[in-house]
């Protein structure tokens, strides 16, 4: 796995608008922002290397960090980092889908 997290100087509104723009990274990111969560942990219909190239554009965008513990990949949600570069995004577009 490469190890390439953005610090929070480093983010980018495109990036991480693309990052989340996706269904399956977005669902994927409702999720986490639940609490940390290993890969394993997600079921969808995507292949596994799919998922992979998921979870390597939610990181390198900076909108997750992933660290490793033997086997495991831990993912957690960057909302610190994302909320004081972007104030307000991530309840955005979480809530875009709610009923006004």
């Amino acid at each position: 796995m490469n190890d390439h997290h953005p610090t929070r100087e480093d983010l980018r509104l495109p990036d991480v608008l693309l990052a989340l723009g996706n269904p399956i990274r977005l669902a994927a990111v409702k999720q986490i922002a639940i609490g940390e969560c290993i890969c394993s942990d997600f079921v969808t219909d995507v292949s596994k290397s799919t998922m992979t190239h998921h979870w390597r554009v939610l990181r390198e965008a900076g909108v997750i960090r992933q660290r490793p513990e033997g086997r495991v990949i831990y993912m957690s949600l960057r909302q610190d980092d994302l909320e004081a570069r972007f104030p307000g995004l991530l309840s955005a577009i979480f809530n875009a889908d709610q009923p006004a």
